[in-house]
């Protein structure tokens, strides 16, 4: 059984997420942005509140870090692509005889 990770998102995410909620709406402010809807909704309810959008056990994302997190994402779709090629070169080899 594969483990979903959970998505973490900055403060500058989340501030722009609510300004686009604010202005569009929630649910497809959620779908433009391809997440949850409950999740921006949370945010929404804690920024009227007033309380703080972070965690404050939460330790800042680094340039690093997140430049990391990009490349790994990227790697796994080259990866796919390049298995979905694969598939297709031997189907189309197989075909051709």
């Amino acid at each position: 059984m594969q483990r979903i990770s959970r998505r973490r998102f900055t403060d500058d995410f989340k501030a722009q997420a609510l300004a686009l909620a604010q202005s569009v709406g929630p649910s497809k402010a959620a779908r433009q942005l391809d997440m949850s809807c409950k999740t921006l909704e949370n945010w929404l309810g804690a920024s009227r509140a007033g309380q703080a959008l972070s965690s404050p056990s939460r330790k800042p994302v680094s340039d690093v870090e997140s430049e990391l997190a990009r490349l790994r994402a990227e790697n796994a779709m080259l990866k796919m692509e390049r298995e979905i090629l694969k598939k297709a070169t031997a189907f189309f080899a197989k075909e051709s005889k």
